[in-house]
């Protein structure tokens, strides 16, 4: 997909720190010395066509940060029939230092929300590692009426992390959703969400928590 050209092969992104990850007996550690990377291998879905969605890393170097500007759900009115659900996987190649895994902690989703009294909005994401059976999902609800900007943030307990393999790469895999049903609202007016913004300045950030390997 010309999308995940334009990720994968302008989008290198380097993250240093991450958000401070407990150990199981109670202490931390700290993110890996070196530099990661991040490349994007392919973008696909009805909610991130070629050329809407960017990645980018933050100044401080601590999450990494997706960008959309055509993710847009909608019901009612003359709504393509199929525009109730749109979706946008991300497949990401973690080059991480050696002795290091990591787990996604938490994500942050922004976007706006016009929805019809009676009508509502769900947001979605999963996240996994490429042949691995083990997927964290969650799910957001956002009750009409509502018209204005929404926020919602997955955050995972140390014990429910789902982490990269140790000495082995495997890409990670990022699953979202945004979905709009007209429950008793008029079908003659439409609801809508967005993961993008009016002015395209909505984003989400990824941050990562760090352990060490067994044997390092």
């Amino acid at each position: 997909m010309a999308s995940g050209l334009l990720l994968g092969g302008a989008v290198a992104a380097l993250v240093t720190a991450a958000v401070p990850a407990h150990t199981p007996s109670g202490g931390f550690v700290d993110p890996p010395p070196d530099k990661i990377v991040i490349n994007v291998a392919t973008v696909n879905g009805s909610g991130c066509p070629a050329g809407t969605a960017a990645v980018a890393v933050s100044e401080d170097n601590t999450a990494f940060t997706v960008t959309y500007s055509d993710y847009l759900a909608q019901v009612g009115g003359n709504s393509d029939p199929t525009a109730f659900r749109k979706n946008c996987q991300l497949n990401l190649i973690v080059h991480v230092p050696q002795g290091f895994t990591y787990a996604i902690a938490e994500a942050d989703y922004r976007g706006f929300a016009s929805l019809q009294a009676g009508a509502s909005g769900v947001q979605r994401a999963s996240y996994y590692f490429q042949g691995s059976s083990q997927t964290a999902a969650k799910t957001h609800s956002f009750p009409g009426a509502l018209n204005d900007n929404w926020q919602a943030t997955d955050t995972t307990d140390w014990a429910q992390l789902v982490w990269a393999p140790c000495g082995v790469q495997r890409n990670f895999n990022i699953n979202t959703e945004v979905r709009v049903n007209a429950g008793t609202s008029s079908p003659s007016k439409v609801s809508f969400m967005t993961m993008d913004s009016t002015d395209g300045d909505i984003s989400t950030v990824y941050h990562m928590a760090w352990k060490e390997c067994p044997g390092k």
